[in-house]
Order: structure tokens, then sequence, then C-alpha cells
């Protein structure tokens, strides 16, 4: 069986940058288990394993494009400081929770100061160049209550 859309595939990856250095790695815990569909994992990534089988390897180089975007200098904002009461213990590289007109998203913070916070909604790997080693390790077909929700149920997956 390979790697289509609507299946189940569980994978171990190893994420690096540019540098050589780890970013995330399922080394040592559960494989990723994720429904293969449009959307579900990034673009760059998506394309590399489709059509790959168990056991097989792949290492890649996924650009911003592919990935997470380039850094969007629009989403880097300056809020009062006064928007975060209660919040005594905010520092540089804390995540916060900021409405936007897109809902909540997880924004960094990126500067304090007395009367105002920088804050970036820009995804922590966007302009990140990533490379990712992988081994297929299960693939089967989503059942159709997974295809009906959208994601994978049982081990490894959402549980209702």
């Amino acid at each position: 069986m390979e790697i289509q859309d609507n299946r189940v595939v569980q994978m171990h990856y190893t994420l690096k940058d540019d540098g050589g250095s780890v970013i995330d790695t399922s080394d040592g815990k559960d494989p990723l288990t994720y429904m293969h569909a449009e959307g579900s994992i990034i673009p760059g990534l998506f394309r590399a394993i489709t059509g790959k089988k168990v056991g097989e390897k792949v290492s890649v180089v996924v650009k911003p494009d592919e990935g997470y975007g380039h850094q969007d200098d629009n989403m880097i904002q300056q809020v009062p400081r006064d928007a975060f009461k209660g919040m005594e213990d905010l520092a540089v590289g804390v995540k916060v929770q900021a409405e936007t007109e897109q809902g909540i998203q997880v924004a960094t913070v990126t500067d304090v100061k007395e009367t105002e916070v920088t804050i970036d909604l820009n995804h922590p790997l966007a302009g990140v160049t990533l490379h990712f080693d992988v081994e297929i390790v299960d693939i089967r077909e989503a059942t159709e209550e997974e295809i009906s929700h959208g994601h994978v149920h049982g081990p490894g997956g959402h549980q209702h």
C-alpha cells in the first residue's frame, strides 16, 4: 500500500534547520499519525511522501514557499502593555493568544517595553528552510468516519 489521499500514515521524522540543529523529532516517541490529505501537512513534505510505501525513508528539503511561508512584517505588531493585564511573567519568547480578524492566533512576544509589547504572529518556522528525514512505518485506509470528520481516530489520533 502506498501513501495516497485518505490513508492514515504513521511516520517517524527528524526536522532540522539549515545549520543542522534539530527543531523537532519523533525519535524515542510514538510516530506521527495523520490522515494524508491536502492541507494535513506542509505542501513540500506532502508531495515528497505521496506514493511512498511502508519502510521507505525520505530526506527532503522544504523551502519556505512550500513550508510555513516567509516572514511577513505586517504580522509584527505593537500592542499597548495594558492589553496584557495580569501577565506579570511577560517576556521575550513567551507565547500569547491574540485576537485577530482571523480569530484567536498564537503570537510570540519579541519585545517588552513599559508602555507597549511587540508581538509576532508569523509561524515560528516562517522563513526557515526545513530539512526532514522521514521513515514511513505504517499506512492504512482511513475509515469513513475518519474521512467525514477529517482526522484520524484511535491510537495516535483523535479520541472521541
